[in-house]
């Protein structure tokens, strides 16, 4: 009786899409009492569920806990842009790899996001015993003015303190900048990874190539100025959600509501969002730079970036790379990531294009891509030990 009770109260939820068509992030707090009046002894056991509901969603939406690293770590450095962690457990000889998290107003933890769903756990339980990641910092105040150069100086830092030569795998934006240190200083990368990673950014038809072309320069700017010259991580969140409003705003809280009584579903629940809600800013020339430069004249994929006083070209890397693009990925379509082949300045038989079965963010923690696809780049990785 309380599981149809339950299931009627879903369906005049659903129901409720028609009242509200984009509710506020707050809404659902007033769902599960708004229909509660007429339930008799069974709304008792609905209310606890209410009230589970009720729980779960100000943790994750209100309160947005900072969320954790999964796997055992160290911090190497601490510079301003990141924190150097690593991964490795003891003494370990050989190349480090080194992973560049995306930076796009989310924490670096997409890479390590859980147990048995971490991109770190799964190179290292296949061989890779020298791990280490970026974890990028939310921008200051301080830090408005940095541009790409500033990111690119302090991953070479970094490099250095790993012993002047890596296996670098960068995943989406991080993949460009990772790219970019490897033409910069291609001695100094031993293969490298790209996985999502929007390379040349005229191609394909994902939904940055057109928001970035349908909205002027002026759009971004004013977005900057009202951050105080910060990109803020709540206006990118924000930007995040209105691609998917109807499952940002509605439906992912009817599941939840649906499911409260699953404690899997609920902590599978809680760990993303946890993750998704808690935002992190950019500095606003940084941000710039990377809207018109990158996104908009798409210097980079067509050798006119310049970089620490360079002009920077994918003929200039000459190691090993292996591309990973997403087949369902709407946000980095697979041309932009596999047409980086035609600049490159790596061999043909060096260059592996591979995609895997899930969307953008399932190539970093997607159960699929770590259980099939990121093990064949670690084997990969290994069968490239460098010097």
């Amino acid at each position: 009786m309380v599981k149809q009770v339950k299931e009627s109260k879903v369906k005049d939820i659903t129901k409720a899409k028609h009242v509200f068509k984009y509710p506020e992030v707050g809404v659902p707090f007033l769902w599960p009492f708004s229909f509660f009046i007429g339930l008799e002894e069974e709304g008792l056991e609905v209310l606890r569920d209410d009230l589970k509901y009720l729980k779960e969603v100000e943790k994750t939406q209100v309160e947005k806990p900072k969320p954790t690293w999964a796997t055992k770590n160290k911090v190497k450095l601490d510079l301003n842009t990141l924190k150097l962690r690593d991964f490795s457990q003891g003494m370990r000889a050989g190349l480090y790899t080194f992973i560049v998290p995306p930076y796009a107003g989310h924490t670096s933890m997409i890479v390590d996001f859980h147990n048995k769903q971490s991109l770190v756990e799964t190179l290292m339980e296949n061989g890779i015993e020298k791990v280490c990641a970026a974890d990028w910092k939310s921008a200051t105040e301080e830090m408005k003015n940095y541009n790409i150069d500033n990111y690119l100086s302090e991953l070479d830092i970094c490099v250095d303190e790993l012993g002047g030569r890596v296996n670098l795998i960068g995943m989406c934006q991080g993949g460009w900048l990772a790219a970019m240190y490897a033409a910069r200083f291609p001695e100094k990368v031993n293969t490298l990874i790209m996985g999502g990673t929007p390379i040349d950014t005229d191609a394909g038809e994902g939904v940055i190539k057109e928001y970035a072309h349908k909205f002027p320069m002026e759009f971004f700017e004013e977005l900057v100025e009202t951050g105080g010259g910060l990109m803020k991580g709540d206006y990118m969140l924000e930007g995040f959600k209105s691609l998917q409003p109807e499952k940002q705003y509605f439906d992912k809280y009817v599941e939840l509501y649906d499911h409260i009584e699953d404690p899997s579903y609920v902590k599978r629940f809680e760990n993303f969002e946890r993750w998704y809600e808690y935002t992190i800013n950019l500095p606003g020339k940084w941000y710039l730079q990377v809207i018109k430069e990158l996104f908009k004249e798409n210097r980079f994929f067509n050798g006119k970036f310049i970089g620490l006083g360079r002009k920077l070209s994918l003929r200039d890397i000459k190691c090993p790379v292996y591309l990973l693009a997403g087949a369902k990925d709407d946000i980095t379509p697979k041309e932009q990531v596999f047409n980086a082949e035609k600049h490159l300045g790596t061999e043909k038989n060096d260059i592996v294009k591979d995609t895997a079965d899930g969307g953008h963010i399932g190539l970093f923690m997607g159960s699929k891509p770590l259980r099939e696809d990121w093990p064949r780049i670690a084997k990969w990785i290994k069968s490239h030990p460098g010097r």
